[in-house]
């Protein structure tokens, strides 16, 4: 502990203390002093207060403050604070305090910033600007004041004339800057700059002003309103900010968070499609070196769209288009035998080193998103403070729109309210027996809801089996009815959207059977949950997918496996979309019209912020699947969120109700983001990871055909590469022991950890460093009560001793 206090104490120097605030009196007395010999007529005198007068006392509205046996020698504790009456001492150090210094009245301000603006004028070059000053350290106009009679008025009124003529006399930066620093209201600073604007307008058109000052003055106006209004214009183009404050203000920060989480996913979406569509599609599109001949199989039913068979099977949609050639020059040539070295374009290796390079960067921008999130969301913050700073200086002040001024309103209401609940939850206390019960409840509903996943992932399992023999027999057999077929593909998905759509209702069940009093924490039971039931049903289909089709394609009879797992993953991102909207019209349309209509009642469904999350989460992770094996399905995903942010949105304004326990969601964004990064990216990094180094391609489809791996694109390209050109040999060398060799890569991956490490080290040492420093501005504040109440004591013990005295004499 020793060591710790002393780390903190060395590394707080830098920081503002309460034991500088000598040197901020100091300033208050030298500001004073400046311009008292303008102001003596209205300096009064702080006259002690006498004890037989009535209202020589003040009441304080501080919070009570009893001090303990270990301040004093062994006394009881005074009185409170609340409802005292305190003497001319007290009172005098009351107004000695930094928060007692700065005054309100408005004739003493205007006075003062007068002297001000004169010495401003003689000494501007040599003496720092006033905003640069402290807070703390402005002018302190306590102890003097303005006379209310016509005299003092009419001194006043001309003290506020001769500031106007001063400002106008000064620079623009210099007027600005002083306007900047009075402490007036915000009508008062309009007022005076107004009159010194139309004084200084009148002084200029009476001048004889050189026309290259009035050319300068225009462009420089031009310049400011030009760049005004290219800010203006860029906040503008943020993606559905409208929709997203209407969100907030209705809703709060809980159901914003998942619309944030959804453009964030859009992003990350057309990320992915930009780098594949550019290096990939665009290449194979213009040279037209795809599969020679077309055994695509029409289907007269128009299931395409579903099932993502049919006339898709041969396009650009999946791998087996891509063809393996080499591009040099315009000419096509195989990749094995080509050694030439001109400019060429290497569909095998740009195929690999696009897919690879794809999940790298989108790696480290999640790490770099999560970590600044973790920076924002997990700040030491009060709601108390925040209710303060929510309260007096949250209004954007440059709206103007009806429509603005209304949203602003609605969101700053609703994050009143989220604090508010925040700072008044309280914890119930419960007997030892209630606790047994709680405890034995919450235990009832984990082991019910593990043993349904449970359940579900073993029918996922033995039903993707049985699919499994049924293609083999589909294949046999050639009879089959197309439609069937058809049918048949779609079987697998259907039956995990199912689980999908109705286990999540389930856990809703059991939820409310527990009876959780914090919403934050349903929600994360909730998440929780939900989170388990997708990492094992994707796990499931996973090994469906590498371990049975890939592993056995031939069974099958299935010339390119990759095409058809491209098609599984399109399928199911379809099939989630669809249950996606159902639950939307189940769920919420048809729930709140059955509540109003049927039950009579004006409730309406809550917006179910875990299970959408994990919707989007389970979409994600699919698309990053199939990104090897369908180069555009981030296309067909960037569709989806985008039709599924509009639906959701128009939902949710119409069927949807705010919840009925305001809860601050501050932390919701970075474990969604933490969620997408750790089970979703990271899972699908390591199944397409697998793929590529382990798994054989295909001999007779896609741009890796004939090799063993996808991995030796690469390899063989070096081995060209290095025979071509003899000074290239270094490449192979650094192919084999850089990136061929799985410890530098496990060493990457270490030296990536211990990054993250350290950062999140250094983020819980900040949240430390801000816990010490609110614990010692609270000791202050303690500090300051208990010598007021100590000082009020003494003087009582006075008045008390003094009378016998007296009569002791």
């Amino acid at each position: 502990m020793a060591t710790e206090e002393h780390y903190y104490s060395d590394h707080a120097i830098d920081i503002e203390s309460p034991a500088d605030e000598d040197g901020v009196h100091d300033s208050f007395c030298q500001l004073i002093r400046e311009q008292s010999h303008e102001l003596n007529a209205d300096v009064i005198e702080m006259n002690p207060l006498y004890l037989e007068d009535e209202d020589d006392f003040v009441g304080l509205e501080d919070p009570p403050y009893s001090p303990t046996d270990e301040y004093g020698d062994g006394e009881q504790p005074t009185d409170n604070l609340i409802g005292e009456r305190w003497s001319s001492d007290t009172l005098r150090v009351l107004s000695s305090m930094p928060s007692r210094t700065i005054g309100r009245s408005r004739g003493a301000i205007i006075s003062q910033y007068y002297s001000r603006t004169m010495q401003l004028r003689r000494r501007r070059q040599s003496r720092p600007s006033i905003q640069h000053l402290p807070r703390s350290a402005r002018p302190s106009i306590r102890g003097y004041r303005v006379e209310s009679d016509g005299a003092g008025f009419d001194e006043g009124e001309n003290k506020r004339d001769r500031l106007v003529n001063n400002l106008q006399n000064l620079p623009v930066s210099d007027r600005v800057r002083m306007l900047k620093a009075m402490p007036l209201c915000l009508a008062e600073k309009k007022e005076l700059r107004m009159l010194a604007m139309n004084k200084a307008a009148h002084s200029l058109s009476t001048s004889q002003i050189p026309c290259c000052s009035q050319l300068k003055y225009y462009i420089i106006i031009a310049v400011k309103h030009g760049w005004y209004s290219w800010l203006s214009f860029l906040s503008s183009l943020q993606l559905w900010q409208t929709a997203l404050k209407r969100v907030s203000g209705r809703f709060g920060t809980g159901v914003l968070s998942y619309f944030v989480f959804l453009r964030t996913l859009l992003f990350f979406n057309f990320f992915l499609f930009l780098v594949t569509g550019l290096l990939l599609v665009v290449p194979q599109a213009v040279t037209h070196q795809g599969r020679a001949q077309d055994r695509a199989v029409r289907s007269t039913w128009g299931l395409e769209v579903l099932t993502g068979a049919g006339y898709f099977s041969e396009s650009l949609l999946y791998y087996g288009y891509y063809s393996n050639y080499t591009l040099n020059n315009g000419s096509a040539s195989v990749n094995q035998s080509d050694n030439r070295t001109s400019l060429s374009y290497n569909m095998p290796l740009v195929y690999f080193f696009t897919i690879g390079m794809a999940f790298f960067i989108t790696c480290i921008i999640l790490v770099y998103t999560m970590s600044k999130s973790f920076g924002q969301s997990f700040r030491i913050d009060k709601s108390k403070g925040l209710l303060a700073i929510k309260l007096f200086s949250s209004w954007d002040f440059k709206v103007s729109k009806k429509s603005s001024v209304r949203l602003q309103s609605e969101n700053i209401g609703t994050q009143l309210k989220e604090l508010l609940a925040e700072a008044n939850r309280q914890e119930l206390e419960v007997s030892a027996f209630q606790r047994l019960c709680r405890l034995f409840i919450h235990m009832l509903a984990w082991i019910m809801c593990l043993g349904s996943i449970l359940a579900c992932v073993l029918a996922v399992y033995y039903f993707s089996v049985y699919i499994h023999k049924e293609l083999i027999r589909a294949q046999l057999n050639s009879t089959d009815d197309l439609l069937l077929k058809e049918a048949r593909l779609l079987a697998l998905p259907v039956v995990v959207s199912s689980i999908n759509f109705f286990l999540p209702g389930f856990f809703n069940a059991v939820a409310w059977m527990e009876e959780y009093d914090s919403p934050s924490v349903l929600n994360y039971i909730s998440i929780s949950r939900n989170l388990l039931l997708k990492a094992s049903v994707l796990g499931v289909l996973c090994y469906h997918w590498l371990g049975q089709v890939a592993s056995k394609p031939k069974e099958l009879n299935l010339e390119c496996w990759e095409s058809f797992v491209g098609q599984e993953l399109y399928r199911f991102l379809l099939m989630d979309f669809i249950f996606t909207l159902l639950d939307t019209f189940f769920g919420e349309f048809l729930w709140r019209l059955f509540s109003q209509k049927a039950l009579k009642r004006k409730r309406k469904p809550v917006f179910d912020i875990a299970r959408n999350v994990l919707e989007l989460i389970y979409g994600q992770t699919l698309a990053w699947l199939g990104v090897l094996f369908s180069p555009l399905l981030p296309a067909v995903q960037i569709i989806k969120l985008l039709l599924l942010f509009y639906i959701k949105n128009v939902s949710l304004m119409m069927n949807c109700q705010a919840s009925g326990k305001p809860w601050r969601a501050c932390q919701m964004t970075t474990i969604f983001i933490t969620l997408l990064c750790f089970p979703s990216f990271l899972s699908a990094a390591v199944c397409v990871t697998y793929t590529m180094w382990t798994i054989q391609p295909s001999n007779n489809c896609g741009p890796f055909r004939g090799l063993k791996t996808m991995f030796q694109a690469g390899k063989i390209w070096v081995k060209n590469l290095a025979e071509s050109n003899k000074n290239l040999a270094w490449l192979t060398w650094v192919h084999t022991y850089l990136v061929e060799n799985p410890l530098f890569l496990f060493m990457l991956a270490g030296i990536f950890l211990i990054v993250i490490y350290f950062h999140s080290q250094v983020v819980d040492g900040q949240r430390k460093v801000i816990e010490l420093l609110q614990e010692q501005i609270e000791n202050e504040g303690e500090d300051k009560k208990f010598l007021i109440t100590r000082l009020q004591d003494i003087h009582e013990r006075r008045r008390t001793v003094s009378p016998r005295r007296e009569r002791d004499h």
